[in-house]
């Protein structure tokens, strides 16, 4: 993916474990598009040291409108955080988005814990 300038539309995502205080590094990210009445992966992805992906996960002519879902495999990122032999109540975790503005920045952050998650639209 080639770099953008700032108005150029882009999909970006940001993953906090609000538990331990800290950015979810090397946790799996899957970007799903549906068409047609079924859902297709276009990109997985592994968070970086600052919970976050290198590049955006869309951008240029990838930004399309239509209708997309972020898997943000959380059980698996859990169960490397936790000693023991626990079963993770959380494991992935789907977030199903619309995008409309092809030139816009959407920005789908997500705070997770062992037993619970929130997500907005950021900027």
């Amino acid at each position: 993916m080639s770099l953008q300038n700032e108005t150029s539309g882009r999909l970006t995502t940001h993953v906090l474990d609000t538990a331990s205080g800290k950015p979810a590094a090397n946790l799996q990210i899957d970007l799903l598009r549906l068409e047609s009445d079924r859902f297709s992966t276009l990109l997985s992805i592994r968070t970086n040291q600052d919970g976050r992906c290198d590049a955006p996960l869309l951008a240029g002519a990838e930004m399309r409108s239509g209708t997309y879902e972020l898997r943000f495999h959380v059980g698996a990122y859990l169960g490397e955080q936790q000693s023991g032999d626990r079963v993770p109540f959380l494991d992935v975790v789907p977030i199903r988005f619309g995008i409309g503005d092809e030139e816009a920045h959407y920005h789908v952050p997500l705070l997770v814990a062992p037993y619970g998650y929130s997500t907005y639209r950021g900027s």
